[in-house]
């Protein structure tokens, strides 16, 4: 008797533990651990996840598989004990570890329908609804407002019954072909059969024997300007044939990118790579950290550290911040390794996702390059992983299972016994304090290729530019020198913390802003669409003309977005071509490529942007890179917010005179003596990391002490700030003494789409039983949150405190 150990797509604390199943005589050959199969469970069916194969159970009566879903295991034997590990460390469900391993496409949706048990009379008003058929859709009798009661009734008696059956969604992309299925000289006859009025399937016929080849019938029907119909007509007469051939989606079809060789490495480099060849020659699964300014040529110790792991065999994955996926890191590594590289990351359609992630699955790859989930590809020959930008906050997942990218890879390399290189220009505090105690590997590279200096950097003081009466936000000083790099055809960068046009907008007679009645936070005026947003909740109402409490018409936009920039500019210097990139101009697909594509071929003087012109860009022409509201993230209630200002500042400084043409960075700021803006100005790294070392000292902060955010939401604010309290109780009562409990306190922003959010945090240093508390606590509040809207969210090492 084969029995499958099976993990349910049902997320809930009772069934977070594998169910056994009896597998039927003509599935034993296909259940194999880290196979999808469906299930019954209760009444209905379910996907599920094969853990193990057994052959006994300690349970009498078992249920049988329904039906296996994959021909091979999505998930291999280390993917399956990584999940368990994942879902421990993040005290998430082991369900919700597997999914979000795989791509999208992949996970099941299910199908409800509603079946007749019985040939009789069938009560009217179902009898109407199934119109004489055996099987209805149960979508269909909720859009013809069918009658539960009746339904129900009719389930009780026997008559009808539900059925729930998993669908894998149909993944795979087919291309129908049109082929010849005759040899030549029948073709021949044939068309000399043909009556004269054929004269379109004369033309088919005629480019089938010129060229009997398979050809895409799309193609077929462009080259031919012919018709689905008369192509039919000629396989129907048994002329030709028509085949369907599944093919890749390839999201890089159109690109040509062109064969790279590895460059001489410089002395810096040579000392940076030998200690990682070294850890690929010996299988040591050492974690390296890789500090090199911008510029410094870090992609070059990647791109031959990988070679090196391809030659013996083995397979790579490399992660690159979201925002840095830009078509020039693709370029970098499809350039080196051609097809050998496999790309995953958002903006892929899901179905280039799936072909992507099959490709690996299939071992048609050894070298992924993507965002956050590609630390989970099926490789199982890992040879390294490297991390970029090692420093950058989306490498978390900011929803269950709560992971940082940074840990799968440790344990991935401790399994596969290969090295993780961590690369930054600015290292997190936590990684270089760990490199500094020797727990990492510290690899320093200080200098930027081709002796190029870093770009001198000038702050200028726009407090003194109020006082010398400027209003507008461009110091002087800033806008000469655009104009200046604008009369010498250069390019420059400006950066602006934010996106919108108008950060808020505000009555002067009583001074109430425009509020999002859903959640505690100002609306965002849009230009584009002349409307007010909330970027939490997606609330939209078009732009106010009189103030909605005084009715007064002295409404006015405070702060500055994008747009208003890009307005201000053109004011300014109305000969500026100017390309704006933030999230309203990079939503469609492609666009990101197409405004980038259009900068680097000097369509554009000035690249304005938010967040994702920071990182990864190069562009030989950029000789000015101006940095507008620096001050706008340093007043963020976030421990981390100096920190945040340092990196980003740096890595934005980079992007000025990396080529041949020397550089220059102007930073505006109302805070001009912050050490955070002052140290990254000169590129001062390791008096920021002191200096900021100690302020986490003072105050108990990361990575002194350790930190555990609990989030509790409800409609009802009494309800959720209960709980909260509650729960601050337990862990007080239940933790060691040396832990810290913070709160509950209400979050920065109380209410989000019309829930109240309380938090408390725990600081620690050592607390090996707090994932046992927490979990009791998640399973005391079990029925409140599956019945009473109640939300409690863990997260052991957040990066988002808003």
């Amino acid at each position: 008797m084969s029995i499958a150990k099976v993990i349910v797509d049902v997320p809930t604390s009772q069934t977070n533990h594998s169910f056994d199943y009896l597998i039927p005589q003509d599935l034993q050959e296909l259940v194999k651990p880290g196979v999808r199969v469906s299930v019954p469970f209760g009444p209905r069916k379910v996907m599920g996840f094969v853990m193990e194969v057994v052959d006994k159970s300690e349970f009498n009566k078992l249920r049988a598989i329904d039906q296996v879903m994959d021909m091979t295991p999505v998930l291999t034997s280390e993917l399956l004990s990584l999940g368990k590990w994942l879902a421990d460390e993040t005290v998430s469900f082991y369900i919700q570890a597997y999914q979000a391993m795989l791509p999208q496409v992949l996970k099941a949706k299910y199908k409800k329908e509603i079946e007749t048990l019985t040939e009789n009379d069938l009560p009217q008003e179902l009898d109407n609804l199934f119109a004489g058929r055996a099987v209805i859709d149960f979508d269909e009798f909720v859009e013809r407002n069918g009658n539960y009661r009746e339904l129900l009734k009719a389930i009780h008696e026997g008559i009808v019954q539900i059925n729930y059956s998993v669908q894998s969604k149909e993944t795979i992309r087919k291309v129908s072909f049109i082929e010849a299925n005759k040899e030549l000289y029948l073709l021949e006859e044939a068309l000399v059969d043909l009556p004269k009025n054929a004269q379109k399937q004369r033309v088919i016929l005629e480019f089938f024997i010129k060229d009997p080849a398979p050809i895409e019938q799309r193609r077929l029907i462009k080259l031919c300007h012919t018709t689905p119909a008369t192509i039919q007509a000629l396989i129907e007469k048994g002329l030709l044939k028509k085949v369907e051939k599944k093919i890749y989606r390839n999201p890089y079809a159109d690109t040509v990118f062109e064969q790279t060789t590895p460059l001489p490495l410089s002395n810096q480099q040579e000392r940076a790579i030998t200690p990682i060849w070294k850890a690929i020659d010996t299988m040591a699964s050492e974690v390296f950290l890789l500090h090199g300014v911008t510029g410094s040529g870090k992609t070059e110790v990647y791109l031959q550290s990988i070679e090196k792991v391809l030659k013996k065999g083995k397979e790579a994955i490399v992660l690159v911040p979201e925002i840095a996926l830009t078509p020039q890191m693709v370029k970098r590594f499809k350039g080196r390794f051609g097809g050998d590289v496999a790309v995953l990351h958002s903006a892929l359609s899901p179905g280039e996702k799936f072909d992507e992630w099959t490709k690996i699955h299939k071992k048609e790859v050894k070298v992924v390059v993507g965002a956050r989930s590609a630390i989970f590809a099926p490789f199982e020959n890992l040879g390294i992983i490297i991390i970029d930008e090692e420093h950058e906050t989306s490498y978390k997942q900011e929803e269950q299972p709560r992971y940082h990218a940074r840990e799968v890879a440790k344990y991935r390399g401790e399994f596969h016994k290969c090295p993780v290189v961590l690369g930054s220009a600015t290292p997190l505090l936590e990684s270089y304090a760990r490199a500094k105690k020797q727990v990492y590997r510290l690899l320093e590279m200080p200098d930027r290729m081709n002796e190029q200096k870093m770009p001198p950097v000038e702050i200028v003081d726009m407090r003194e530019e109020l006082h010398q009466g400027n209003r507008s936000m461009f110091s002087r000083r800033l806008l000469d020198a655009v104009k200046e790099r604008i009369a010498k055809e250069e390019q420059v960068v400006l950066f602006l913390n934010r996106r919108g046009y108008s950060t808020f907008v505000m009555c002067r007679d009583c001074g109430d802003v425009m509020k999002c009645p859903a959640c505690d936070i100002a609306l965002t005026f849009h230009k584009s669409s002349y409307k007010l947003k909330c970027h939490y909740c997606d609330y939209q109402i078009p732009m106010v003309r009189n103030c909605t409490t005084c009715e007064s018409d002295q409404i006015r936009y405070f702060g500055t977005g994008t747009q208003k920039v890009e307005e201000a500019l053109l004011e300014a210097i109305p000969e500026a071509r100017v390309v704006r990139m933030d999230v309203d101009t990079t939503r469609r697909k492609g666009a990101h490529e197409k405004l980038l594509n259009q900068f680097q071929q000097k369509k554009a003087d000035i690249l304005l942007g938010t967040q994702m012109i920071a990182k990864g860009l190069d562009f030989e022409d950029v000789t000015l890179v101006g940095v507008l509201a620096v001050d706008a993230m340093l007043n963020l209630p976030d421990f981390r917010s100096s920190e945040k200002t340092f990196q980003l500042l740096t890595q934005v400084s980079g992007r000025a005179g990396r080529h041949q043409l020397p550089g220059e960075v102007i930073l505006q700021s109302y805070s001009k003596e912050h050490y955070a803006i002052e140290l990254a100005s000169q590129y001062n790294y390791e008096q920021f990391f002191l200096q900021e070392m100690q302020m986490r000292k003072n105050f108990h902060y990361p990575p002194y002490f350790f930190l555990t955010m609990i989030n509790v939401s409800h409609p009802n604010q009494v309800k959720a700030m209960e709980v909260t309290k509650t729960i601050s109780r337990l862990l007080y009562k239940h933790l060691s003494s040396a832990a810290t409990i913070l709160g509950p306190t209400p979050s920065p922003i109380e209410r989000i789409n019309n829930r109240y959010r309380y938090q408390c945090m725990i600081k620690y240093r050592d607390e090996p039983n707090q994932r046992t508390v927490i979990r009791k606590i998640l399973q005391h509040y079990y029925e409140d949150i599956q019945k009473n809207d109640l939300t409690i969210q863990v997260d052991f090492e957040p990066y988002q405190l808003m």
